[in-house]
């Protein structure tokens, strides 16, 4: 790995939401920050900034990340996928974000974006999840606006449509 240096910047080479993409990064950037001010992708909130909220939450590598909390550089030559990359095309919501709206899983929206990343990850991996399972999963995100019951039914709801559909359809349906 090359040896970096703290004051000039680097080229970053990543595949973000099926499309690879280059830039120039100093070191320490953050991952939030390369996905919204050097790539335009702004659907990635930075809220607490210490990893603690999860709602710069992102897939790297088909992990749930924090973003805040990834140098944009650790990500160099990874795939990335971010909120924008879920609706499977324009005008058109995916089962999941379909379930949030149907179950008013959002309010001011700040912490959807990852909560909706990890959900996309988790319910990809386990297609029948209890309501404690995705409890305990969400629990490493903030909502301060939903009490976090319209987002269970609408995740429990996803799992459901999901688990119906065939593979090639499901997450990005």
């Amino acid at each position: 790995m090359p040896r970096l240096n703290a004051t000039q910047r680097h080229r970053v080479r990543l595949t973000v939401n099926g499309r690879r993409v280059e830039a120039d990064a100093e070191p320490r950037m953050l991952l939030t920050d390369f996905l919204r001010h050097e790539l335009g992708l702004t659907g990635t909130h930075v809220g607490c900034e210490h990893g603690v909220c999860g709602a710069c939450t992102v897939d790297i590598d088909g992990v749930p990340a924090r973003a805040c909390l990834t140098l944009a550089v650790q990500a160099d030559g990874g795939t990335i996928r971010t909120v924008e990359s879920l609706a499977p095309e324009p005008g058109r919501l995916s089962i999941l974000q379909e379930a949030f709206r149907r179950h008013h899983a959002l309010q001011c929206g700040f912490c959807t974006a990852g909560i909706l990343m990890s959900l996309d990850c988790y319910l990809r991996d386990r297609p029948e999840p209890t309501e404690a399972e995705l409890r305990e999963f969400l629990g490493g995100h903030l909502c301060r606006c939903t009490g976090y019951a319209p987002i269970l039914k609408a995740a429990l709801e996803a799992a459901t449509m999901l688990h119906k559909k065939r593979p090639e359809e499901q997450l990005h349906a």
